[in-house]
């Protein structure tokens, strides 16, 4: 009970080191533009990277903590009316979005792709395309309200992580 209120406190006061939406031991995604690569973080360590794309210009895919929103099997892509599954959706076969720039992860978020050669390239509208096999375990790892970290930045996901609670 001691250890309990202790911890409590400790959690609670002014002075704690991290971000309050952020707590040790926390599930995290971190995309880093300037590798474009991702990295899922989960019980204080990297559980695997992998290489993405992101937004054609540095602008295009937002940095920030965000937070996963929604989650769906098969999206349809709305701005070409393309069903989910249909071979030509760009989405792929999963959509993770997040509430950048005050949205409702229903415009950023990341995806798949109907084009595995984009991979690793500045080539996006925004939006985080990952290979198909990471993407489909990512989605069964993470939760809606899971934070995804989006940074440009020459540091390690370790200390990325570190930086913002995620003890590694």
């Amino acid at each position: 009970m001691h250890l309990f209120f202790a911890l409590f406190l400790l959690i609670s006061s002014p002075f704690w080191p991290f971000d309050r939406e952020v707590l040790p031991g926390d599930s995290l995604v971190i995309v880093n533009k300037h590798t474009n690569k991702l990295a899922w973080v989960n019980e204080g360590k990297v559980q695997f990277v992998v290489q993405v794309a992101t937004g054609k210009t540095n602008e295009l895919t937002p940095e920030g903590l965000f937070t996963v929103k929604v989650k769906a099997e098969n999206p349809y892509y709305r701005k070409a009316n393309i069903p989910g599954g249909d071979p030509q959706n760009p989405l792929g076969s999963r959509w993770i979005g997040i509430d950048a720039l005050g949205t409702d992860g229903r415009i950023y978020g990341m995806h798949g792709t109907n084009d595995p050669s984009s991979i690793g390239k500045y080539i996006s509208e925004g939006c985080i395309r990952l290979p198909r096999n990471q993407l489909e375990i990512l989605y069964t790892q993470i939760l809606i309200g899971s934070k995804v970290l989006i940074v440009n930045s020459d540091n390690s996901f370790e200390s990325l992580a570190y930086e913002i609670g995620i003890i590694i």
